[in-house]
């Protein structure tokens, strides 16, 4: 019985390199401090917002995101175009290799188009995100209240 126990445990030894390796690779995305913008009753769209670290060796890109929360799920910038703040579609958000990248109100976001259901302070929403190589992580934002950016600081140049 001895030899047995033994082969045994060198075995579970032996695949537990494995199991930790295809841990890290199933974080190669570190996804901090998630959340969804609350609306108003009526209005139908909303943003999400997180800081994305890439802990890959290689560069990665966000390329689509997905949440049973709305109809539509989006990947925007805010950008200055002809003296105006607008909003754009981007085709992905680039996550380069060690460095976060934040989304945030005024830049970069998740935007969610046609709300199924009001999203007040204290509800969840369950986002998916698609990263270029078809990998897909799985995150929970909290729904939070939050201001506006303040725009005071504005230099025209």
């Amino acid at each position: 019985m001895q030899p047995l126990a033994i082969l045994l445990t060198l075995a579970a030894g032996l695949a537990l390199p494995g199991a930790v390796a295809a841990a890290d690779a199933a974080e190669g995305l570190q996804i901090t401090a998630p959340y969804v913008r609350a609306v108003p009753p009526g209005q139908p769209n909303s943003a999400a917002f997180m800081e994305l670290t890439n802990r890959s060796d290689a560069d990665r890109a966000l390329v689509a995101a997905a949440s049973d929360a709305a109809a539509v799920v989006e990947l925007h910038t805010h950008r200055m175009e002809d003296g105006m703040m607008v909003m754009r579609q981007v085709a992905q958000i680039d996550l380069p290799a060690g460095v976060p990248v934040v989304l945030a109100p005024g830049g970069l976001h998740v935007m969610l188009i046609g709300l199924k259901q009001q999203l007040q302070p204290g509800d969840a929403v369950e986002l998916t995100l698609v990263l270029d190589d078809g990998e897909q992580v799985s995150v929970t934002a909290p729904v939070q209240a939050v201001q506006p950016p303040m725009h005071g600081h504005q230099h025209q140049h």
